[in-house]
């Protein structure tokens, strides 16, 4: 395989990829064309945009990270499906009690690490316990409610000071990853988990491979192994798939659908996804303190231009996803209105502003284009700071240092970040954080969601951001493959039902 320059960070968030708006029913791809059966022994190559920077998924930030290991090499107790429902794991059951405080897991008995050694419940009591105690371990935080942990034979029982909604939920993601006590790996390079598939090779800023786990407690993998080949060129990945030296292609260009199936070997194929365009607005000082501004900037943007010219996804006006709890069409919140957007930047006595956007350098130029256009039609001169990703998350992400910043959001659930007035997105509301606090302690999940719902339209309201589409998943898929997940890829590939024929 060739050696290719790929885009290598410690990514807090998935590449920009830019996606088709069809969806399918399911979160795999459907039955091949071919008539030949699955190759047990077979090498499936899977093309993806951002490699990470380490392989650490205790303390490393990044979707690139839990797109390859979470399901895949590592587990928890409980897992998510593409479609977001909650399926049992490394705990065969559980049970929460009817006042919300107490969640007992009853542990497998048949499952191995990776290096041979069995998987206990003390195991379980130290990882989850060790994560809730390491600020350094990402999703400590999210343990927060956990009072106690503790194993009674093969159940491990979580107490809770408080109701926390978000639990399971949590627990399915890093939160809730199970690791060895006393594992001495290195974590930066190796890995050793539970799952069905092993870390086999890293050739660094080229691919990662996985090998089947043949000690795997449930059903094997379907392929010998999988190689994840990072290509951040989209023309550059395409050719490969054209080849014959990549089986699936992720995050490309949509508007290359003729190519992908010109040879009749490739199917495009996509579903739904949590990925949100996100506008962030710095409203700490300046014009963009100003809600007049910000809500001018909003009703500035021709969303549907998004949609039309990257052929990707639906419109979103708010900072939930269809697919999470909570979601409500807000599109009234900030109606395509230049008009309207012109008034309100006089009454700000913004009329004549220059504003800069930092968008990470793999991203598509239509993006900035549109904006630069819609925003000087109001008078708005907008200056574009493309920059390689460790800067973006240096200058925005960490230090703040931002007018406008546009990323693709990927995580599922993540509305939290809207109450959390220390997050880059610089939004400070008591009455959203009070909404999710409450939404956090309900134990009815209706409540739960009707509580986020008023959060997000508040935080629409307030013109705290601008969120431009909502993407959807979109796959190349060779036809001889089946299994191939087409939900939510740009989060997590759950690649244990990935099978590849000989035809």
């Amino acid at each position: 395989m060739l050696r290719r320059t790929t885009l290598a960070a410690t990514a807090l968030l998935a590449a920009g990829a830019l996606l088709l708006s069809a969806c399918t029913g399911g979160g795999a791809t459907p039955e091949p064309t071919t008539t030949s059966a699955p190759d047990p022994d077979a090498s499936a190559v899977i093309r993806l945009v951002l490699e990470p920077g380490n392989l650490d998924i205790r303390e490393t930030a990044g979707a690139a990270l839990d797109q390859i290991l979470v399901d895949n090499i590592y587990q928890g107790l409980i897992a998510r499906t593409a479609e977001q429902d909650i399926v049992p794991s490394l705990a065969e059951e559980w049970d929460v009690s009817p006042d919300g405080l107490t969640y007992t897991f009853t542990l497998r008995e048949d499952v191995t690490f990776h290096d041979g050694q069995a998987l206990t419940p003390q195991d379980v009591v130290w990882t989850l316990t060790t994560r809730k105690n390491t600020p350094e371990w990402s999703d400590s935080a999210r343990l927060a409610n956990v009072a106690s942990i503790v194993a009674e034979g093969q159940n491990v029982v979580l107490t809770l000071t408080a109701p926390d909604s978000g639990l399971l939920w949590n627990l399915t993601g890093r939160a809730g990853l199970i690791l060895k006590e006393g594992d001495t790996v290195d974590y930066q390079t190796k890995a050793n988990g539970t799952g069905p598939f092993t870390l086999a090779n890293w050739r660094q800023g080229d691919s990662i491979t996985f090998a089947r786990n043949e000690a795997y407690w449930g059903d094997k993998a379907q392929v010998a192994e999988v190689v994840f080949d990072y290509i951040p060129d989209n023309q550059a990945a395409l050719n490969a798939a054209l080849a014959g030296e990549v089986d699936a292609v992720t995050g490309f260009d949509a508007n290359l659908k003729e190519q992908v199936e010109a040879t009749g070997a490739f199917s495009l194929v996509t579903g739904a996804s949590t990925d949100k365009g996100t506008l962030a607005f710095n409203q700490t000082s300046g014009p963009l303190a100003d809600k007049r501004v910000r809500q001018a900037i909003r009703q500035a943007i021709d969303h549907d231009a998004f949609v039309d010219a990257l052929a990707s996804g639906e419109t979103l006006f708010g900072p939930i996803p269809s697919l999470d709890p909570g979601y409500e069409d807000l599109a009234d919140t900030a109606p395509f209105d230049p008009d309207a957007a012109r008034d309100l930047l006089a009454e700000a006595g913004a009329e004549d502003i220059t504003l800069e956007l930092t968008i990470p350098s793999f991203y598509s130029t239509t993006i900035p284009q549109i904006l630069v256009s819609n925003l000087n039609e109001v008078g708005i001169t907008l200056r574009v700071n493309s920059v390689d990703f460790p800067t973006w998350l240096n200058d925005v992400y960490i230090n703040k240092d931002y007018d406008l910043s546009f990323v693709l959001h990927t995580e599922a659930r993540d509305f939290e970040n809207w109450a959390n007035p220390d997050y880059y997105f610089t939004y400070d509301n008591p009455e959203v954080q009070a909404l999710f606090a409450q939404s956090l302690a309900s134990t009815d999940e209706g409540d739960a969601a009707d509580l986020l719902a008023d959060a997000a339209r508040i935080v629409s309201e307030d013109a705290a951001a601008d969120w431009l589409y909502n993407g959807a998943s979109v796959v190349a898929v060779g036809t001889n493959i089946t299994g191939m997940p087409s939900v939510n890829v740009n989060e997590r590939l759950n690649l244990a039902e990935l099978a590849k024929s000989n035809g």
